[in-house]
């Protein structure tokens, strides 16, 4: 099942400690067919953006990229798979992994606002 993302707004509930993005990083979305980008800044995170496509099942394939708060540039890919939560707000939990730095992967999980 794919979902509209347009305009729909994320924050993170839990993460690895590997990654740098917090509870005060907030994503925006924007989505046009299976064409999917957002920009997400706060927090550790002082500007970032990601593009992706939609899959059939509403997952995404995304790579992402960001520049922290002591002005490195980081980036990655990841896979997020979508699901409803019980107030039926939309959440993904993704795996992801950085293709700078360590290289190392990672898993976190974002949640409508």
């Amino acid at each position: 099942m794919q979902y509209d993302l347009e305009g729909k707004m994320f924050r993170l509930v839990s993460a690895t400690s590997n990654g740098q993005v917090d509870e005060n990083t907030i994503f925006k979305y924007h989505q046009n067919g299976i064409r999917v980008w957002a920009e997400y800044s706060g927090g550790a995170i002082l500007v970032g953006h990601l593009v992706a496509t939609q899959n059939h099942d509403g997952s995404l394939e995304m790579l992402y990229h960001h520049i922290a708060e002591n002005n490195q540039i980081m980036y990655g890919k990841c896979h997020s798979i979508p699901s409803r939560n019980k107030d039926g707000k939309l959440r993904f939990e993704e795996h992801w992994e950085w293709l700078s730095g360590d290289c190392s992967q990672g898993q976190s999980t974002i949640l409508e606002l």
